[in-house]
């Protein structure tokens, strides 16, 4: 079965797209929300995230530094799969959102939004909105 691709969108708020930026893209931030540990490689391209006993390792393939940011697990035979974040300003608000692009199996789809609207809730409670 072939993975599909979803793409969720989060409404975040006052959050400043610095502050939005720094928890989809640096180490520190992202250990807030998305895993219990992330290390980085020497060459700054290669993301190890810890959650437990597992970890898995991630590459950035695409960066636009304040906007968006998309990864490929190592382990995916696959490269066309990946998981990106995309921060946008709304225009009449002003107010920010997230967009998740990712890919599951269709019966694992429900589960993978899921997860990611339970992690999303975790930044969303550690940036204060």
């Amino acid at each position: 079965m072939s993975k599909e691709k979803f793409h969720i969108e989060f409404l975040m708020g006052n959050a400043t797209q610095s502050s939005l930026w720094r928890m989809i893209s640096q180490i520190d931030g992202l250990s807030e929300w998305f895993a219990d540990e992330v290390t980085m490689d020497e060459s700054e391209t290669i993301y190890k995230f810890m959650w437990g006993k597992t970890d898995n390792e991630a590459r950035i393939i695409h960066k636009k530094p304040q906007s968006s940011i998309r990864y490929r697990w190592l382990d995916e035979e696959n490269e066309e799969l990946y998981f990106e974040f995309l921060l946008r300003k709304l225009d009449l608000s002003g107010a920010m959102t997230l967009e998740i692009t990712d890919f599951a199996e269709p019966d694992e789809k429900g589960d993978a939004i899921a997860l990611w609207e339970f992690q999303v809730d975790e930044m969303k409670r550690r940036l204060g909105i």
